[in-house]
């Protein structure tokens, strides 16, 4: 289906929610390490309820680790990196099955090296209000993901 990739996650609750989604979506949950909590606190688990046993959840030891195997397993997929730096909104590209979206921690955002990575990222965003920051991380993931999912004509849903 689609990959759901977080760059070096901070914030459980977070994670959690973004767990949620993908066993509600049947999306694959890919969180690059390191994290700034560890999965079993009790706030991703009361986020991501009794979730996690239907999700699909990797952990990779970095971004190029992902990023090889992604690859491998799908060579004609394409990967977006989504932060509020794009210039083209989630909405423009035409999503396929086996797409990545990469979301930066919290705090920071994606780094430079992801951000300027063109040959392994489109850049995309989500439309807000000028002058505002930023969107919580799952508002954003769930933004993103079901627009693809709307694409791939929401794919084994009920």
């Amino acid at each position: 289906m689609i990959d759901l990739v977080l760059f070096e996650p901070e914030i459980p609750p977070n994670t959690g929610n973004i767990i949620r989604l993908t066993a509600n979506t049947g999306f694959r949950l890919h969180l690059i390490e390191p994290l700034g909590f560890d999965l079993s606190e009790k706030s991703v688990r009361r986020a991501g309820l009794d979730y996690r046993d239907m999700a699909r959840v990797e952990k990779h030891p970095n971004i190029t680790a992902f990023l090889d195997q992604h690859r491998q397993r799908y060579p004609t997929a394409h990967r977006y990196a989504c932060t509020t730096k794009g210039h083209k909104d989630h909405t423009t590209p035409v999503y396929r099955e086996n797409d990545a979206f990469i979301f930066g921690p919290e705090t920071r955002g994606l780094p430079p090296s992801v951000l300027n990575d063109s040959d392994n990222y489109q850049l995309i965003r989500v439309p807000m209000q000028a002058g505002a920051r930023s969107l919580n991380l799952s508002n954003s993931v769930a933004i993103v993901a079901y627009e693809a999912w709307r694409q791939l004509d929401f794919a084994n849903a009920q």
